[in-house]
């Protein structure tokens, strides 16, 4: 039962973090190109890398910080499937630009942000 606790109070903050990024980050540089959800997307790529990497190697930390981060905070906070929506959403509007470099970013932003999350938890763990 203590798991669920960890996964709902993870969930809970990530949730709080996407709508609090997400909106502060839009309303600085605007909606037409999603840059809430881009950010989003691309810092939640370097959470969970650094966290399974460094859990991965850290045995003596509780189970419990499993639960709480890379399950319960990212799984609320990611956006993957807004992600797509809104490529989705940009391509039906005929923004094929738009659609094609939100893509392309996101996919290659989000491999750099899963290695230089690992990078730092290799060195610090």
């Amino acid at each position: 039962m203590q798991k669920y606790f960890f996964i709902a109070l993870g969930g809970s903050l990530g949730s709080i973090a996407r709508y609090w990024v997400g909106s502060t980050i839009s309303g600085r540089f605007g909606t037409k190109f999603y840059y809430g959800t881009f950010v989003i997307n691309i810092t939640a790529c370097v959470i969970i890398a650094f966290a399974l990497t460094f859990l991965g190697r850290r045995a003596d930390l509780s189970p419990a910080w499993r639960y709480l981060v890379p399950i319960g905070f990212v799984g609320a906070y990611s956006t993957f499937s807004t992600y797509e929506w809104e490529t989705f959403s940009s391509i039906r509007t005929g923004a094929f630009f738009i659609a094609s470099l939100y893509a392309l970013a996101s996919l290659f932003l989000g491999l750099v942000a899963i290695w230089a999350g690992v990078l730092i938890a290799e060195a610090i763990s």
